[in-house]
């Protein structure tokens, strides 16, 4: 009995979390509109941080409950690596691949076309920066002078900082126009329009996804628990795929409106904020040391990024069937957990 509550609560969680993501989406637009920002913008920071707020989250309780609750702080740590691993991860392969089967699939029902319309500036400028962001986190987990390894850490911070004013700072002609939005939802509460209202809505919205989030991943701790799944597992792959669920809903949401540069520039923004700021915190708050299960994570990361950043290059566009075959890097890892497992 107690299974089947669990089950029927993990399908709600789904169900609420999806239901965030339009409410979350429709305030972002509205944002970048009021605000005159560029499309690239509004999909890699606004949208982007706001989705990867319930994964940068994770990590942080995992480490400092760790210390507040006096438990295994060894395994505390543990659970973080893994789950601020675990979400460049999620973006790079299952992210994508979901995205990428969404296009296949609404291009079928004949809601949009094939081609992916997706602004190459933004989506170029996101993948280089999520490149030298991602290097430089990694080999912070080879330098074993602590001094080093914190200047490493400072520097992903700052390196964000300038992500985030060369994205603002990127002109419409380049970066792309806000695309036409739709009514505020909260406006149809409220009967008005206005700033705070707009925020209002973001700051809600987020908060329900975090919240929501975090039942999902109880849920999945619970499964896992019942089916003696162990913690590597649980932070590598299953905490990031309930993390990550608001990131391939609004992507899902804005190709099915053929707003791709929102879509995917909702992902590599969240890519490059994962790899700039939560691994700033565990290079700070961890030993920060790789096992072969991470080693592993990290190489399929780079193989997927390098598979997009060349398919980008030579092309001018992302094509939908790259984003699929991102999908087969998830597949290759789990099956190597697996087999670890049996």
């Amino acid at each position: 009995m107690e299974t089947i509550l669990h089950g029927f609560l993990t399908i709600l969680n789904l169900c609420l979390i999806v239901g965030c993501c339009v409410v979350f989406t429709n305030a972002v637009e509205h944002l970048g509109k009021i605000y005159n920002l560029n499309e690239g913008a509004v999909g890699s920071i606004l949208a982007a941080v706001g989705t990867a707020l319930p994964e940068t989250i994770v990590p942080l309780v995992a480490i400092l409950g760790a210390y507040l609750a006096h438990t295994d702080v060894n395994v505390g740590k543990e659970i973080g690596i893994g789950a601020i691993l675990g979400a460049p991860f999620l973006l790079s392969t299952l992210a994508m691949f979901v995205t990428g089967l969404a296009v296949v699939i609404f291009r079928s029902m004949g809601k949009r076309e094939h081609k992916m319309n997706a602004n190459y500036v933004v989506m170029f400028r996101d993948l280089k920066f999520f490149f030298f962001s991602y290097t430089l986190a990694i080999i912070a987990g080879f330098i074993h002078i602590k001094p080093l390894k914190y200047a490493c850490a400072i520097g992903l911070f700052v390196y964000y900082i300038v992500y985030v004013f060369r994205t603002l700072n990127c002109s419409h002609s380049q970066c792309g126009e806000s695309a036409e939005v739709e009514e505020l939802l909260f406006q149809k509460i409220f009967r008005k329009y206005n700033t705070f209202l707009v925020w209002l809505q973001v700051v809600v919205s987020i908060g329900a996804l975090i919240c929501f989030a975090h039942m999902f991943v109880g849920q999945i701790k619970f499964f896992a628990s019942l089916f003696h799944i162990n913690p590597l597992v649980l932070s590598l792959i299953l905490a990031p795929i309930a993390t990550e669920l608001p990131e391939k809903f609004n992507s899902v949401l804005w190709v099915s409106q053929n707003k791709d540069t929102l879509a995917l520039g909702n992902i590599t923004g969240a890519m490059v904020f994962q790899s700039c700021i939560p691994t700033a915190i565990g290079i700070l708050l961890t030993p920060w040391v790789f096992g072969m299960e991470s080693i592993i994570n990290i190489v399929l990361v780079y193989c997927s990024t390098l598979l997009l950043f060349f398919n980008l290059y030579r092309d001018k566009h992302f094509s939908a069937h790259i984003l699929v075959t991102c999908g087969v890097f998830y597949v290759i890892y789990l099956g190597y957990i697996f087999w670890k497992m049996i």
